[in-house]
This record gives C-alpha cells, sequence and structure tokens, in this order.
C-alpha cells in the first residue's frame, strides 16, 4: 500500500523516541509532529533529516485502514498496547 496523500496520522498518533528537527527529544504519541504541514504532508520527506523511524515506516492496510480518520484510531490503538 501508499501512503495516503494528506493523511498525516502516523505523524500525530506515533511517538518517535528520536530526535526530529525541531523537537530534539522526539515526541509524544498523540502530538503532532513539528514537521507535519498543514495539508498532512511530511516537510521532511526525502531529506536526509527525516528520523530512520520514519523513513523505515510502510504504510499497510492492517494499521492504516480505508481512511485517514481510521487510521488515526489504528495507530492510536498500536501505540497505547506498547
Amino acid at each position: 500500500m501508499e501512503c495516503r496523500v494528506g493523511c498525516g496520522a502516523c505523524c500525530i498518533a506515533l511517538s518517535i523516541s528520536s530526535p526530529i528537527p525541531g523537537m530534539p527529544n522526539g515526541k509524544p504519541a498523540g502530538t503532532p509532529c513539528v514537521q507535519l504541514t498543514e495539508d498532512y504532508k511530511c516537510a521532511l520527506f526525502n531529506h536526509p533529516d527525516r528520523p530512520e523511524v520514519c523513513k523505515n515506516f510502510q504504510a499497510e492496510r492492517s494499521i492504516c485502514g480505508y481512511s485517514r480518520e481510521e487510521a488515526l484510531k489504528l495507530l492510536t490503538e498500536l501505540e497505547a498496547m506498547d
């Protein structure tokens, strides 16, 4: 599956423990990444400063569902299990 354009659910729901430009301590779950644009795109996509965890994230129907809303719900539930 390809990432859904304008979704950004993974940039909101999931926690990131590695540094992100503008967020040196990473980000907690449920907090939008500072690199998430108003139209829910990553400002660091294809940029060398993009964290490895973000580069390695693969969209899958089982965790991204069929809509942005479903992705937020599924990823929030996944994060809570951790």
